[in-house]
């Protein structure tokens, strides 16, 4: 059975970064694979007058870091298809819809259509309309919308913007993309909750003492300051990637591993998110601005950016999840710009013994610290794929005076060398039409619920800003946060 898929891509937004950067090699990949070879094509669209041929040479410079055949580039970029468009324009889609039958005819696409909205959010539902009014959906076919984040700014922006699919595209038709969810460890995840009886059976309240999520990046705003600071880290990135990455770890075992199961599952979890009081807001969420150095700029510094701007760009937070499973159970989240290193874990930190039976084996100058170190499993999403678990063990030599040990299991160079990237992974879900790996909207609804009363509290209290270093985790509240609960940091840079 040919695992060949066909479908005709139009990408609005086509002259644009995310296109360059993702989805031109990701599509490549998928055609050098043979999941995409002769009965596919690709629309660009954007306001520059480009020429097809020119089209061609732009995906063959996206591909130029793969070191791929030439001939075999050449072929792929043959596909590509440019028209000159504006979003706003009814003719422009009258012309977009020839274009389409033309290359359905051509490539036998069999009436399938992707479009991908690479463009800002508010264009979203004028696009949607008009690939209704000027029937460019097909009734022989599929018809598949991706959207990028942001999906809305607070819950009814993003209801509204729903709102406005909903008028074209049924919800299985729209695939809300989060790269996150394509990323290897974090679709490892379910099996290792689910394939393993011995997290499974441990995964609750009774032996979890609390769960950290750190997504953490070296680098400042870069290219992305306008956008940033209309939006924060706590919208930028709490909202979606960690909002899902925790729907994942508190969700209940699925009837099925289904897209439908596991969207029941997820909802269920982020439906238990505990509300917070505006009140509640100071004690349990932390925001930070990174400072000047002699080396650094500075967010406040950073070109495009006021030098009064109070967008935060480090957040910590306490999240409980208040059900059978987790009642009691605190999940610290932190996530910022300028830390110490560039990286994604997720450590689950286990119960202590209640009794310590090999205290009297500790050195007369040695106190014990509430008994034995904790035992903790950490997922490494990135830039290292594996995990490591951190027990206890007997010292060597004489006597039962105990040590924690790690053992660790990284994913080799080979294998993480030809895993698939996020953005590969995600498209192939596309056109196998699996949205399993990305959000629904009422998992977006429950995430803007829980998330607008933090920037609501925010917004009306002025933080005192700067208050962390670049190069550290972020300001020493962040730290506070877990010690007022007798806990710390497993990573503290």
């Amino acid at each position: 059975m040919s695992k060949e898929k066909i479908a005709l891509f139009t990408i609005f937004g086509g002259t644009g970064d995310l296109a360059q950067r993702k989805l031109y090699p990701s599509l490549f990949k998928l055609y050098q694979k043979g999941y995409l070879q002769d009965h596919f094509a690709v629309i660009g669209t954007a306001r520059r007058p480009w020429t097809d041929e020119h089209y061609h040479q732009v995906v063959a410079d996206a591909l130029a870091s793969l070191h791929a055949d030439a001939d075999q580039v050449t072929a792929f970029a043959s596909h590509f298809y440019y028209q000159s468009h504006d979003v706003t324009d009814v003719q422009h889609y009258i012309t977009l819809k020839r274009l389409s039958e033309k290359l359905d005819a051509q490539y036998e696409l069999q009436g399938n259509r992707i479009f991908y909205l690479a463009m800002a959010p508010n264009f979203f539902g004028t696009i949607a309309r008009h690939l209704k009014s000027e029937h460019i959906l097909t009734e022989n076919g599929f018809n598949r919308v991706i959207i990028e984040k942001p999906f809305g700014h607070d819950f009814e922006s993003a209801k509204t913007l729903n709102d406005e699919l909903a008028e074209t595209f049924d919800e299985n038709q729209i695939y809300r993309i989060d790269h996150y969810l394509g990323k290897e460890m974090i679709q490892n995840i379910a099996a290792i909750r689910f394939g393993n009886n011995i997290w499974e059976s441990l995964w609750n309240n009774r032996y979890i003492s609390n769960v950290q999520i750190t997504l953490s990046e070296k680098l400042g705003v870069e290219e992305r300051a306008v956008y940033y600071d209309n939006s924060g880290a706590l919208r930028d990135m709490v909202q979606n990637h960690i909002m899902q990455i925790l729907s994942l770890l508190t969700m209940d075992q699925p009837v099925e591993f289904t897209e439908d199961d596991i969207n029941i599952e997820k909802v269920k979890a982020l439906r238990s998110l505990r509300p917070y009081q505006p009140e509640e807001v100071a004690k349990n969420f932390v925001r930070g601005q990174y400072a000047p150095t002699e080396s650094v700029k500075g967010y406040r510094q950073e070109d495009k950016i006021s030098p009064a701007s109070n967008t935060d760009t480090f957040v910590a937070g306490k999240v409980m999840i208040d059900n059978y499973r987790w009642s009691g159970v605190p999940f610290y989240i932190r996530t910022g710009k300028r830390l110490a290193d560039k990286f994604t874990r997720i450590d689950i930190v286990f119960k202590r013994p209640v009794i310590n039976i090999f205290n009297h084996e500790l050195p007369d100058n040695q106190v014990a610290d509430n008994g034995l170190a904790p035992n903790v499993l950490t997922i490494n999403v990135e830039p290292t794929e594996g995990f490591e678990l951190r027990m206890n063990a007997k010292n060597v030599g004489q006597g039962f005076a105990t040590t924690p040990v790690q053992l660790n299991f990284d994913h080799d160079a080979t294998a993480a060398a030809n895993s698939p990237e996020a953005y590969e992974r995600l498209l192939h879900d596309i056109l196998n039409g699996d949205a399993t790996n990305f959000t629904h909207w009422q998992e977006v609804a429950y995430s803007w619920k829980f998330i607008d009363v933090i920037q609501q509290y925010w917004d009306d209290h002025q933080p005192s800003f700067p208050n962390y270093k670049p190069g550290t985790m972020g300001p020493q509240a962040a730290a506070d946060l877990l010690a007022q609960d007798g806990h710390r940091w497993v990573y503290q840079g």
